[in-house]
This record gives C-alpha cells, structure tokens and sequence, in this order.
C-alpha cells in the first residue's frame, strides 16, 4: 500500500488519539443536528479532526416496517454491518498510513455514500484519475487527533456493542452519547419532516429503547445522557470531557474475564434461538388446543392466534437483537426464557377465555 499525503509512517513520532463516538436516541430526538454542532465546535475549538456518519445520509432508502424499526431488523442489521466494514477500512488506512481502496465486495451506493461523507468532512481525496477506486488520506486525519461519530438511533446495546468491537479491535478510544428527548417532542418534530417516519415506528422504538447502562455492562463505563435541545455551556464541557476520556483510555484490544463472559453469553444467546424458536411454536400450538378444549369462538380463535403469533414473532426478534432477556443474564437457561414468555402468553389468552363466561 502506497502511504498516504502527509502520513507518519507506522513506526514514527505524530499524534495516534483515535476514538469511536456512538450517538444514540429515538427519532427526531435531535441526534444530527447535534453531531453536526459537536464536529463543528471540536474542529474550532480542540484542532480536531472531526467525522460525523450519519446513518440516514449514508444507507439507502428502505421501505419502513410499520410493525417495528425502520427496514426489516434482519436487513437493516446487514446494512448496518456493512456500513461498519467500510469504516474499518477508512481506519486500517489512518493507522497504517496508507491511501484507502475500495473494498471489492461492496454495494456501489452505500460506498459512494461513505466516501462522499468523508470527502465533505475533508478526511480523504481522490487518488489519480487512473486509480479512481484509490483515496488518500488528508493531512489532517492523520496529523491530528480524529473522532468519528456514528449518528443513529442505536436502540439495542447489541448495536452499539458492535461498534465497542471495533475499538477493541484497533485499540481506539470508545464512549457513547443518548439524546435523551420526550417522546411527544420527537413525534411532534417527526411529523414536521418531509419524509416522516410512521408514528408507530416511533412508538414501537420508544418501548424497546435500551439507554447505556454502565452498571450492568462494563464497556459502557464511558457514556453520557444529554437533553434534547442541549446548547448549554455546561453540557458542552461534559461532552468534551467525555470524549478526551475516551481518547486518553483507548479500549485495550485484551479485555478483562467479564467482558469476555458478556462475549460469552452473546454467542450463547445466538446458539439458543433456535430451540426457544422451537419451544414456543410448541407453547402456541398447546394453547391454541386448550383454547378449542374449552370451545372459545372461532372468530375469538383467530384474534387469539394472531396475538399469539405476534407475540412470538416480536419475543424471538427481541433475543435476535440480544437485548435484555439474554445478554443481561450471567447464565442463559432456556427454562428462564420460555417461562417470562408464558407470562406474557397467559396475559394475553385470559382476554379470550374470559369472554367465554
């Protein structure tokens, strides 16, 4: 690989701060508008070099899903990975020096995207009209302390946990950022749009929202909740503060027996979906045969099985995402899972039975 314009060869003297900034919080919670302040004041004020990606700006346009997040969880999770894999690019090329090349398993779109996000930011420029697939790096990516913030709404730790693994996995500073805004404030800005998200979706988001929570997982010790509209001066030395933290603690590449435990039990989560996926595919259908035992209405049946069935649709997307039925556990115990299932099982099934006497 070719060194980059200006680039401090690997082993030489030059400033090596590099940090990874998850901002997270619900729809029109006012997340970009504050990341692009944030660059703004970093670059003025601390001589940073400042990348903000904006997810919205980044990814494509996808049909919303009027039941839950934005596109379908399995592809909007892969768009997300992708997304993270073109970074990984952009930082291998900072921390080794050397120009950038375009990956060749890529989605042209998304690609041009990221690249145009880090050319507007001027962190790269193109190669040689002969290597139009090739970009260096500008002299102040490399020169100078670099931050970029991942604008989203990260509502499940699990996705903001893959971005913890890319620090680790470069030795880069980590912290994380939740805008925190009423519900009716982000649903009222929402609607203002031009290209407005469906209330439900907003809703939906709102119940399933997981905040950084440093009590119970280690790799979110370095994390704040600001309110939405947050322009204080005091607010902003908080920022600051947290995103020197980080730069100053980059997250050690060898972590300790709990965070490897956590690992753990996120792999564990993974390997048990199927057979809860089995097990309550049982549960409805012994339910659904109790429900004809004791000669519940048919039409009554069919509400029963729908709400049965979106129940364990939304429980198994839920443990998909890793959000707290598992990851939160020390131990993973099938009997655990299933058993909160039922409870919420035997809420919805007492509606029907009752309507029987």
């Amino acid at each position: 690989m070719k060194p980059a314009a200006g680039a401090q060869a690997p082993g030489g003297a030059g400033p090596r701060e590099r940090g990874l900034c998850v901002l997270c919080g619900l729809p029109a919670a006012g997340k970009s508008t504050f990341a692009r302040a944030l660059g703004r004041r970093l670059r003025q004020e601390r001589g940073w070099a400042v990348g903000v990606l904006s997810y919205d700006d980044v990814l494509p346009d996808v049909p919303v899903d009027p039941e839950g997040a934005r596109p379908p969880p399995s592809q909007w999770k892969m768009l997300r990975q992708e997304l993270l894999k073109y970074l990984e690019c952009f930082l291998t090329a900072v921390i080794n020096g050397c120009q950038m090349s375009a990956p060749p398993d890529r989605t042209e779109a998304i690609w041009e995207n990221f690249i145009t996000c880090l050319k507007d930011q001027d962190l790269i420029f193109s190669s040689a009209l002969d290597a139009p697939s090739h970009y260096l790096l500008a002299k102040t990516a490399v020169s100078r302390p670099l931050f970029l913030v991942l604008d989203d709404n990260f509502y499940y730790q699990s996705m903001r946990y893959e971005v913890f693994q890319l620090a680790r996995k470069y030795s880069l500073g980590f912290c994380q950022l939740f805008l925190d805004c009423p519900l009716e404030t982000c649903l009222q800005r929402n609607g203002q749009r031009s290209q407005a998200l469906p209330p439900e979706v907003i809703y939906t988001m709102g119940r399933k929202v997981e905040r950084p929570n440093p009590e119970k997982n280690a790799w979110e010790h370095n994390s704040l909740t600001i309110q939405s509209p947050a322009c204080s001066s005091e607010t902003s030395l908080e920022v600051t503060d947290l995103l020197l933290t980080a730069l100053e603690n980059p997250v050690k590449n060898v972590e300790d027996n709990m965070e490897q435990k956590e690992m753990d039990r996120i792999i564990c989560s993974t390997n048990i979906l199927h057979k809860t996926d089995q097990t309550l595919r049982r549960i409805v259908s012994q339910t659904m045969k109790e429900a004809k035992d004791e000669q519940v209405l048919p039409n009554n049946l069919k509400l029963l099985a729908e709400e049965l069935n979106k129940l364990k649709a939304e429980f198994l997307e839920d443990l998909r995402q890793g959000n707290k039925y598992l990851c939160f556990q020390q131990t993973t115990d099938l009997s655990d899972v299933t058993s909160f299932f039922c409870n919420e099982k035997d809420n919805i099934v007492q509606k029907y039975f009752s309507k029987q006497h």
